[in-house]
């Protein structure tokens, strides 16, 4: 994207896991970046390195070698603490379950990542009203995730990933759990967020949602076959 900055950068990354005596190369000599504000889908069959490359880019996982920086931080040299407060302040998470705590309510579900960052409980309040607004509930804030829809579900927890106001939000398999016509509407809802200038990387085998992002990456046996705009 012109007048892009550089936000992921992921250069000749190899993944092995150890299957016996046998190398098993989840990734192989990958590279990729990705600007702030772009709005990628990683396509792939299971098996893939989809999933190994969602891992390492969310900083849950490290390569074998190659070289990663995101946002600027060489990601590689940073130990254990630093990764986890990279995560915390960096990126988002949103899964295909919902991970919502039950016997809390959405407001609570969502103060939860600002309450282990340290932040204030009048700062918690606000930050998650602000963005249970940002993605419609804001007449929901006080249900628990059993009277809500799927739907409303996930956007519970794309509020609670976008809390600590991260600039990369990363979506695995989001809609997976979803219909069709509530998995539209949390498709827009990313382009809305890519649209304010939120990064989102989503990994999906499903064609249609794929087709809402705004680059399509496609990977076999652990590399890139195609990387393009949809």
């Amino acid at each position: 994207m012109s007048g892009s900055t550089n936000l992921i950068t992921l250069e000749n990354i190899v993944r092995i896991y150890q299957m016996g005596d046998e190398p098993l190369y989840a990734l192989k000599h990958l590279t990729l970046s990705i600007d702030q504000g772009e709005y990628v889908a990683i396509m792939g069959t299971s098996g893939s390195g989809k999933s190994t490359l969602m891992n390492i880019v969310g900083c849950l996982d490290r390569p074998t070698s190659g070289n990663y920086v995101l946002n600027g931080r060489d990601v590689l040299s940073l130990d254990d603490d630093e990764l986890a407060g990279l995560r915390n302040t960096t990126i988002g998470f949103v899964f295909q379950q919902f991970n919502l705590l039950s016997s809390m309510s959405a407001m609570e579900n969502v103060m939860l990542p600002l309450t282990y960052a340290g932040v204030k409980r009048e700062q918690r309040l606000l930050r998650a009203e602000h963005v249970l607004n940002q993605v419609g509930l804001g007449g929901r804030m006080h249900h628990r995730p059993n009277q809500l829809s799927g739907g409303q579900q996930q956007r519970v927890s794309i509020a609670r990933a976008l809390a600590n106001n991260p600039r990369l939000l990363l979506a695995d398999e989001p809609t997976g759990a979803l219909d069709s016509h509530t998995a539209q509407e949390i498709m827009a809802l990313f382009n809305e967020l890519v649209d304010k200038g939120i990064t989102v990387v989503l990994v999906t085998h499903d064609q249609d949602t794929a087709n809402h992002a705004r680059r399509i990456v496609r990977m076999r046996d652990g590399e890139i076959i195609s990387d393009e705009p949809s």
